[in-house]
């Protein structure tokens, strides 16, 4: 039996390492000292609200931003380094297509930027168009494609060479709820074969059901990093969430709800309880002071509950 392959020094190292990454427009500081570790295999979700500094994280480590201070590595290396650009796949939040070219040859030319040539680019432009579900469209001029058909060439785009770690970027912006579902399906397929992916998005199911661990971004800063339920057993431990809708809103009542530990969010009023028969009391309460409620309801927390619960506002602000 022949003996097993030994792996490389390369590949045996950490697919991605972001240390210290800070990056300022004057005054303003995008990305403020981020550290970050993405793991072999590992879908690491970058969740938090436009303007939070996800994209400007991802075109630091890509180059396409210069970072005032901080180190990103790939498999060791540099960064800026031939083999790390290599290693790195991005799919870029805004759609980077040829609209008067075809599928076939959007793909064609993005290999050859890549160094692809002959049977290995051919072999790549198949993959490509099996794995975004575009075959059939191969010969379609781009500006003629739906949105959702232009996204998932986008994303085949940036994967055309094959990378180890793949970077995306809000990739369901703009889409409808079939393709982003067809787009769902096509993360999924690279989680299947190993890909490790860093994947920035403001929605909360997005993150939920593709990503093994998150990092919660507010303000340039990471304010909370773990798996969904690392997260919520941090900010809430044991406790539920009691969601109330009044009647009337005003200020004294959302001076109520402060008084009782609550936060106020786009209209609703959430409490923390560790056992449901502290409804009754909270309900008792609003009675007391005159508060009619419209709706009241219980639910375990979630990853917008744990944004919530550290920044005091709403995961979509």
């Amino acid at each position: 039996m022949a003996p097993e392959p030994m792996l490389s020094i390369a590949t045996s190292l950490q697919p991605l390492r972001i240390e210290g990454l800070v990056k300022r427009f004057g005054k303003l500081t995008a990305v403020n000292g981020i550290s970050l570790e993405l793991n072999r295999g590992e879908c690491l979700g970058l969740l938090g609200p436009n303007g939070a500094g996800k994209s400007t994280l991802i075109r630091g480590i890509v180059g396409r931003v210069i970072p005032d201070a901080g180190k990103v590595s790939v498999f060791g290396d540099s960064a800026d380094s031939v083999g790390a650009r290599m290693a790195l796949g991005w799919v870029p939040q805004d759609l980077a297509l040829y609209p008067r070219l075809t599928c076939r040859e959007n793909l064609e030319a993005f290999g050859q930027y890549h160094g692809l040539r002959r049977a290995a680019l051919k072999t790549a432009v198949a993959w490509c168009l099996d794995w975004s579900a575009l075959a059939d469209r191969a010969d379609d001029t781009v500006k003629n494609l739906s949105g959702g058909m232009k996204r998932r060439l986008n994303m085949a785009a940036g994967l055309i060479h094959r990378p180890k770690v793949i970077l995306m970027d809000e990739p369901t912006a703009g889409v409808d709820p079939q393709s982003r579902n067809r787009i769902f399906e096509m993360i999924e397929k690279l989680r299947g074969e190993g890909m490790s992916i860093i994947y920035t998005t403001h929605y909360m199911e997005e993150a939920e059901r593709l990503c093994d661990r998150v990092a919660i971004i507010d303000h340039g800063c990471i304010i909370a990093l773990g798996t969904k339920d690392e997260l919520v057993h941090a900010a809430f431990a044991s406790r539920s969430e009691v969601l109330a809708r009044f009647e009337n809103v005003d200020e004294v009542v959302i001076a109520w709800v402060n008084q009782r530990g609550g936060l106020f969010d786009n209209g609703t009023a959430r409490f923390t309880i560790e056992h449901a028969t502290e409804i009754g009391g909270l309900l008792d309460a609003a009675a007391k002071s005159g508060h009619e409620l419209a709706d009241v309801s219980l639910r375990k927390p979630n990853l917008e509950s744990v944004f919530l619960h550290w920044t005091g506002r709403e995961l979509r602000d």
